[in-house]
């Protein structure tokens, strides 16, 4: 578990999209899902975690919007000094490729890398960052 904590005033809001808003083919219903970022539960799970003894690794903010086309799960996920990137989520392989269709993004542009592989094809190495932070 890595709890995020940003400043304790900031708090981060995704909008939805429009309820009524189509695929670029027209054929499916794109759902915004708007999500909320509480710094004060944050400090909280820091807190609790301390008490069992686990310190911080580091800080690393981002932020992440949330939609949904059909059975998947689309993130967009933006982070410091990287551009934002969408990650398709599905419960099988075959959701994921039918999805990227329907965005029109083809196959050999997909990948399947955790977020310190994505940094490293930047020439950065997210683990030797300790504090992440937007400018």
């Amino acid at each position: 578990m890595r709890p995020r904590p940003f400043h304790p005033r900031e708090t981060l809001v995704h909008g939805a999209t429009n309820p009524d808003e189509r695929s670029p083919d027209g054929r499916h219903r794109v759902r915004g899902q708007g999500t909320r970022h509480r710094p004060r539960e944050d400090r909280q799970a820091s807190q609790l975690l301390g008490l069992i003894g686990l310190t911080p690794r580091g800080y690393q903010e981002n932020r992440r919007t949330s939609y949904t086309l059909g059975p998947a799960r689309l993130e967009i996920d933006a982070w410091a000094r990287i551009p934002p990137y969408l990650e398709i989520e599905a419960d099988d392989a075959d959701q994921v490729w039918e999805t990227a269709a329907v965005l029109g993004i083809d196959r050999d542009r997909l990948t399947s890398v955790n977020t310190t592989k994505v940094y490293a094809l930047y020439g950065i190495d997210l683990d030797a960052i300790a504090d992440l932070r937007f400018p």
